[in-house]
């Protein structure tokens, strides 16, 4: 018994579809689609391998980079942070542990809330001492500006 071109490129695109649910990122859905459209293709048509291939490569990436971006947003959802701008559950405030020495010109880390995260301080602080959380450095909201207590 030998499976048809279609029902393969069906059959793989339900295999990126079940790896799609276990890995983040939301990228193989496209792939998922770029196999189903040569699959439906392969079904109606008779093409060479070569040009399957193609019509996938192609298909996939345009829908991908065309798509992602969009998907993310309605897919995303929203969460706390996102209805109230004033951070409800903040570290700003919070008291954290020096894990890492921080210095003027070298940013350390500190864990808080059981996280660790890259800090930054305008004086020498020594691993293990406490620091409280006085603003958040970056754009990313990765770096904190801590300061002794």
């Amino acid at each position: 018994m030998t499976l048809s071109p279609a029902l393969i490129w069906f059959l793989v695109g339900v295999a990126f579809l079940i790896v799609e649910l276990f890995l983040p990122g939301f990228i193989l859905i496209f792939f998922t689609a770029g196999c189903w459209i040569v699959a439906l293709i392969v079904w109606l048509t008779d093409i060479e391998l070569s040009l399957q291939i193609l019509i996938f490569t192609v298909s996939s990436l345009v829908l991908l980079f065309s798509l992602r971006k969009y998907s993310m947003k309605i897919f995303k959802g929203t969460t706390r942070d996102d209805l109230d701008d004033r951070y409800a559950d903040s570290k700003i405030g919070k008291t954290a542990i020096v894990t890492k020495a921080i210095t003027p010109n070298m940013p350390g880390e500190i864990k808080v809330m059981g996280s660790f995260w890259r800090a930054i301080s305008d004086i020498n602080i020594e691993e293990g001492q406490s620091v409280l959380i006085t603003s958040q450095e970056s754009e990313d909201g990765l770096t904190f500006k801590v300061k002794l207590l």
